[in-house]
C-alpha cells in the first residue's frame, strides 16, 4: 500500500514495527479503549527466547493483566490494535508521536513523519529490551508472613492480582531504603517511625527488612488518629511477633518520641499533615527522612503569584504546579534546616500520580549559623514569598 493510500492507524502500525525493528522503541501507549473492559494497553520490547518481540501488556477493569507477544514486523497485528484505541502515544528513544481519534471517529496522527526521518538516521540510540527469561529480583518474593497477613499474598506466596502494584510500591521503598544505609548508624537499636502510617504497609515492610533481612535491633513506631486502624495493626504485629514494632493512636505533632530518632517515613500523608511530619522528623533531627505526599490542596487555595497566573488560571495546570511547587518548596526548607535533598520516583506514575518521594539526609557538619545556611533560608524564604505574595 502507498504511503498517501495508508490510514493515520496504518501508519502508526508501521511506526511501531519501524521503532520495534530498529530497536528505538522505549513503549507505545494505547489508551481511550473501545472495549469497557480495557483500561489500557502497552507494548514495550521483550527478549524471549533469544528473540526480540512487541510485548502488550493488557491491564483490564478487574484488574488483571494479559499478554501478547507480537512478532516486531507483524504491521497488520500493531494497526488492528492502534484501530481499538482513540489514542496512541508512541515513545522512542529519537522522538514521539500521537495518534487521535476526534469525537466524530476521525483520526489523525501527529509527528509521525518527523518521527519517521529520526528513525531513519543513522546511529540512532538503542532502547534497553527485558529479557523474559530474568526475573526481576525484588528484596521481597511473596513469602513473607507479613504480606499474608496485610492482604498482598495468598498463603502461597502469590500476590494477588490487585495488590501487584502495592508489591511493587513496598519493593521500590525498600530499594530506596537500602540506598541510604550508609546514613544510619551501622549498629545498635535503630529507632524508626512512620507517621500518619495508615494500614502499614511500609511499616511493616521496614521493620521486616532491618529485623529480619539484616538482622539488626529496631524499634519502631507507627502512629496514626484512626483508632480502628491501629488496634488492627497492633494484632498484626503480635501475630508476627514482631516485638519491636507498636503502633499508638493519636496527632502527630503531638508525639514525642523521647529519644534520638534514626528514620522518618511517611507514605501519602494527606496535604499539610506531610508538613507535620518533616517538622518533626526535622525536630528530632533525624538521619534520614522518607517520605511520599498525598494530595496537595494548602497551595492551591493560597497560590498568589502574577508571575505565573498564565498557568493558574487553568485548574489542571495549576494543580499540578502546586503539586510540585509545594514539594519543591519542602525540599528548600529541608535544605535549610541541614539536609541534602532529593525528590524521587517511587513507582511508575501510570499506576498512580502519587509517585513523588522526597528523600533527605541529615548532613553531619551542617552548621545553622553559616554563611551557606543562611543563604539556603533566604532561598526558602525568597521562594515561598514569590509563590504567596
Amino acid at each position: 500500500m502507498k504511503e498517501n493510500q495508508m490510514s493515520p492507524a496504518d501508519r502508526m502500525g508501521e511506526l511501531i514495527s519501524l521503532a520495534a525493528t530498529r530497536g528505538t522503541l522505549k513503549k507505545a501507549v494505547f489508551s481511550k479503549p473501545d472495549d469497557e473492559e480495557v483500561q489500557r494497553t502497552v507494548i514495550t520490547l521483550r527478549r524471549i527466547g533469544g528473540k526480540v518481540m512487541a510485548q502488550a501488556e493488557t491491564l483490564r477493569t478487574d484488574n488483571k493483566a494479559l499478554h501478547e507477544n507480537i512478532a516486531v514486523t507483524d504491521i497488520a497485528r500493531l494497526t488492528a490494535l492502534s484501530e481499538n484505541f482513540g489514542q496512541v502515544n508512541l515513545i522512542t528513544t529519537v522522538g514521539s508521536c500521537e495518534l487521535r481519534r476526534s469525537r466524530s471517529g476521525n483520526r489523525t496522527l501527529l509527528g509521525g513523519e518527523n518521527l519517521r526521518r529520526a528513525m531513519q538516521t543513522q546511529d540512532t540510540p538503542a532502547a534497553p529490551i527485558v529479557s523474559n527469561n530474568r526475573q526481576k529480583q525484588y528484596i521481597l518474593n511473596g513469602q513473607e508472613p507479613f504480606l499474608r497477613l496485610l492482604g498482598v499474598s495468598d498463603e502461597n506466596g502469590r500476590i494477588y492480582d490487585k495488590k501487584q502494584s502495592k508489591f511493587r510500591q513496598i519493593n521500590r521503598f525498600l530499594e530506596l531504603t537500602r540506598d541510604c544505609l550508609s546514613h544510619l548508624p551501622a549498629d545498635g537499636e535503630l529507632r524508626i517511625c512512620d507517621l500518619c502510617c495508615g494500614k502499614s504497609y511500609l511499616s511493616f515492610a521496614a521493620y521486616h527488612y532491618f529485623a529480619n533481612v539484616l538482622g539488626r535491633k529496631v524499634r519502631m513506631t507507627g502512629v496514626d488518629l484512626k483508632p480502628d486502624v491501629i488496634k488492627y495493626c497492633n494484632s498484626v504485629a503480635q501475630k508476627l511477633h514482631f516485638d519491636g514494632l507498636e503502633f499508638l493512636c493519636g496527632d502527630v505533632s503531638k508525639y514525642h518520641a523521647g529519644e534520638k530518632v534514626h528514620l522518618v517515613i511517611s507514605l501519602h500523608a494527606c496535604d499539610t499533615a506531610t508538613d507535620l511530619v518533616l517538622a518533626k522528623a526535622v525536630e528530632w533531627n533525624a538521619d534520614v527522612i522518607l517520605s511520599t505526599p498525598c494530595c496537595h490542596h494548602e497551595l492551591n487555595h493560597t497560590l498568589n503569584c502574577p508571575a505565573l497566573a498564565f498557568i493558574a488560571e487553568h485548574s489542571m495546570l495549576r494543580q499540578k504546579l502546586c503539586d510540585a511547587a509545594t514539594d519543591a518548596l519542602r525540599l528548600k526548607l529541608l535544605e535549610s534546616k541541614g539536609y541534602s535533598v532529593s525528590a524521587l520516583e517511587l513507582i511508575d506514575p501510570e499506576e498512580t500520580p502519587k509517585n513523588i518521594m522526597l528523600r533527605a539526609l541529615r548532613m553531619p557538619n551542617f552548621n545553622p549559623a553559616s554563611p551557606s545556611a543562611a543563604r539556603l533560608r533566604a532561598e526558602y524564604e525568597e521562594a515561598r514569598k514569590f509563590l504567596l505574595g
